[in-house]
C-alpha cells in the first residue's frame, strides 16, 4: 500500500509538470513572445530549489518503482492496457535523457539560457529533433493518462466526469503541439525578415561550445547505458528467480475441474494469467478494485491471513469470510477457487456495495404480478403487437415498483417479480409492496383504456404478496448476473399470485403482510390453506379490489412511497 501511494504521488507530480509544460507550449498559438512570458513563470516555479528537489525526486522514485514493479511480476502475461503502460513507461527515459541534457544540464553547468526561441529553433531547423520531442511528450502523456485513468476509474463519480477528463487529456497535447508549430513558423518568418536573428538568438542563449556539447552527449550516453544496465539486471534477476521457483509447484483448481500447475509464490491472479485463464482485475492486481475476488472452495485454512489493506477492500464490497482477493493471496499449498466475477467485469463492480449482494438471508417482501388470459390473447396477435403490449405493461409495472421503493427482480413471460424491504425491513417493505400493487392495478387499467382498440377484452392482473426469510444476493452468470432472491418466501408469493385466478380477485396477501403493514383486514375474506413444502397452514386474505385497501394502510403506504 505504501509503495502504491508513493508511485501515485510521484506520478502526479510528473504529470503536473508535464501539464504545465503543455500549457506553456500552447501559448505559442498566441505568439513566441507569449511563450517566453509564460516560461518566466514556469521557470520561476519549477527551477526553484524546492520544486526542483520534488520534481527530480519524483522522477527518480517513479523510475525506480517501475523497475521494482517489473521485478515483482512473476510473469509477463498481462492485459493489453497494462503492457502498454509498462512499455510506454520504459520508453520514456530513452527520449528524456536527450531533453534533460540539452536543457537543464546545459543551463546548470554552462549557464545556457534555454529560452523557447532557442529550443523551438533547434527543433524546427532539425526535423528529427522535433519528431523525437513530439514522441517524448506523446509517450509520457499517454503513460501518465493511463495511470490516472486506472486510478480514478474506481471512484463512483468518475464515469460522470470521464468525458471532461478525456477532453482535457486530448486537448492539452494537441494545443501544445499546435503552439510549437505556430512558434516554428514565426521563427521561420523572423529569420527571413531579420537575417541576423539566428546569430543574435544563439549569442543571447550562450549555446554550449564544442567541448561542452561533447560532455553533455557523454552524460546523455552514460544515462542511457545505466538505464539499459539496470533493466538487464532486473530481467536477469527475474529469470534466476523463475528458475528457482519452478522447482517448487502447487496445483490450483478452478470451476469445471480445470487444474493448473504453477510455481509456488504466485498470487492466484498471477496463476490464472500464467495458465492463460481469463480473470477479472480492473486495477491490474493492485488490490484496489476487488473485481479479482474468489471464493476459496478448498484450502482456506492453509492461506496466510489477509492484510489490513485486503480486509478493507473486502469489507467495502461486503465479502463473506471465505472470499479473498486473488491478487493478494499467495498460496503455499494446493488450492481450489471460484472467481466470483466474469472476466469482463467493469470498475463499477468494485464500488462500495451492501453486504447482502454477496449472499445473505434476510426477511423481505416478495410481490408477484401476472396478466390474466394473456396467453390466449397472444395467439391472435402479431409478434410486434404482442411485444409492444408486453413492453407497455412492463413499463407500467416497473415504474410502479420503482416509485414504491422496490426492486424489480425479473420479468418472466407476462409476469413480474419484485422485492421490497431488502434494506428497510419487512414492515416498511409490506407497506410499500401494497402501495405498489395498487399503483400496478391503476396503471394496467389505464393502459387497458389506451389500448382498447387493440384488445379483445380489458387487461386484468393478479398480484400475490408474501413476507418472510429468503436468501438474497447477486446470482447468475455474465450479462445475466443480477440481484435476486430464492427460498420458500418466493415460492409462497408465487402461489398467492396463482390463487388470484381461483378467487377471481386482484390481490392475495398473507397474514404476515397484513400484520406487518398494519392493515385493517376485517372486511376481507380470510382463508387457510396448505402450501406445498410447508407443514403449517398459511392464512391469507383475498382482496377483490385493491382500492378497498383504505384507511390507515393507504395513508401509511402513500407516506412511505413519497419518502
Amino acid at each position: 500500500m505504501t509503495i502504491r501511494r508513493i508511485r501515485l504521488v510521484s506520478g502526479l507530480v510528473l504529470l503536473t509538470y508535464l501539464a504545465t509544460h503543455f500549457i506553456n507550449h500552447a501559448l505559442g498559438l498566441i505568439s513566441l513572445e507569449a511563450m517566453e512570458a509564460g516560461r518566466t513563470w514556469f521557470i520561476a516555479f519549477w527551477r526553484g530549489w524546492l520544486a526542483t528537489t520534488v520534481l527530480y525526486s519524483a522522477l527518480t522514485v517513479h523510475l525506480g518503482l517501475a523497475f521494482y514493479s517489473l521485478y515483482q511480476r512473476k510473469h509477463l502475461r498481462m492485459p493489453l492496457w497494462e503492457a502498454l503502460q509498462l512499455v510506454l513507461g520504459l520508453t520514456i527515459p530513452l527520449f528524456l535523457a536527450v531533453h534533460i541534457a540539452g536543457t537543464r544540464l546545459a543551463h546548470e553547468w554552462f549557464n545556457v539560457n534555454d529560452s523557447y526561441s532557442l529550443i523551438v529553433l533547434s527543433l524546427w531547423v532539425t526535423p528529427e529533433n522535433g519528431v523525437r520531442q513530439a514522441l517524448l511528450v506523446t509517450v509520457a502523456w499517454l503513460h501518465g493518462c493511463i495511470g490516472l485513468h486506472f486510478w480514478l476509474r474506481l471512484r463512483s463519480w468518475y464515469p460522470r466526469a470521464l468525458p471532461m477528463f478525456f477532453g482535457l487529456a486530448l486537448l492539452l497535447p494537441v494545443l501544445a503541439l499546435l503552439g510549437y508549430v505556430q512558434a516554428g513558423r514565426e521563427i521561420s518568418d523572423l529569420m527571413a525578415r531579420q537575417p541576423d536573428w539566428f546569430e543574435r538568438t544563439l549569442r543571447a542563449a550562450n549555446v554550449p561550445t564544442g567541448s561542452q556539447r561533447e560532455l553533455l552527449a557523454l552524460m546523455q550516453n552514460r544515462a542511457l547505458e545505466s538505464f539499459g544496465a539496470i533493466l538487464a539486471i532486473v530481467l536477469l534477476a527475474r529469470a534466476i528467480r523463475y528458475t528457482v521457483q519452478r522447482r517448487s509447484r502447487i496445483h490450483l483448481t478452478y470451476p469445471g475441474g480445470i487444474e493448473v500447475t504453477v510455481p509456488r509464490g504466485l498470487t492466484v491472479l498471477e496463476a490464472s494469467r500464467f495458465a492463460g485463464l481469463p480473470h477479472a482485475s480492473v486495477c491490474g492486481g493492485r488490490g484496489r478494485c476487488s473485481t479479482c475476488r474468489v471464493r476459496v472452495v478448498r484450502g482456506l485454512e492453509s492461506l496466510p491471513p489477509a492484510k489490513p489493506s485486503e480486509i478493507r477492500v473486502l469489507q467495502r464490497v461486503g465479502a463473506p469470510p471465505n472470499v479473498r482477493l486473488a491478487c493478494q493471496v499467495r498460496p503455499t499449498q494446493d488450492l481450489s477457487v471460484t472467481p466470483l466475477l466474469p472476466a469482463g467485469s467493469q470498475a463499477a463492480h468494485g464500488f462500495t456495495q451492501p453486504s447482502y449482494l454477496a449472499g445473505e438471508e434476510r426477511n423481505i417482501v416478495v410481490l408477484f404480478a401476472d396478466l390474466r388470459s394473456f396467453t390466449g390473447m397472444a395467439e391472435h396477435k402479431l409478434p410486434y403487437d404482442l411485444v409492444f403490449i408486453l413492453n407497455s405493461y412492463f413499463k407500467v409495472a416497473g415504474e410502479a415498483v420503482a416509485r414504491a421503493g422496490g426492486i424489480v427482480d425479473k420479468f418472466v413471460g407476462d409476469g413480474v417479480m419484485a422485492l421490497f424491504g431488502v434494506e428497510s425491513g419487512p414492515e416498511d417493505g409490506c407497506r410499500r409492496a401494497v402501495a405498489a400493487a395498487s399503483e400496478i392495478v391503476n396503471g394496467v387499467n389505464h393502459l387497458s383504456r389506451l389500448l382498447a382498440a387493440e384488445l379483445e377484452e380489458p387487461l386484468k392482473i393478479g398480484i400475490g404478496i408474501h413476507s418472510g426469510p429468503a436468501v438474497v444476493g447477486r446470482m447468475g452468470y455474465g450479462a445475466a448476473l443480477h440481484f435476486t432472491a430464492i427460498g420458500d418466501t418466493v415460492n409462497v408469493a408465487s402461489r398467492l399470485q396463482d390463487l388470484t385466478k381461483e378467487y377471481t380477485c386482484q390481490l392475495v396477501i398473507s397474514e404476515q403482510v397484513a400484520q406487518q403493514a398494519g392493515m385493517n383486514v376485517a372486511s376481507f375474506a380470510r382463508h387457510e390453506l396448505t402450501v406445498r413444502n410447508r407443514r403449517e397452514a398459511l392464512t391469507i386474505y383475498v382482496i377483490k379490489d385493491v382500492h378497498a385497501v383504505t384507511g390507515e394502510q393507504t395513508l401509511a403506504s402513500s407516506s412511505a412511497t413519497r419518502s
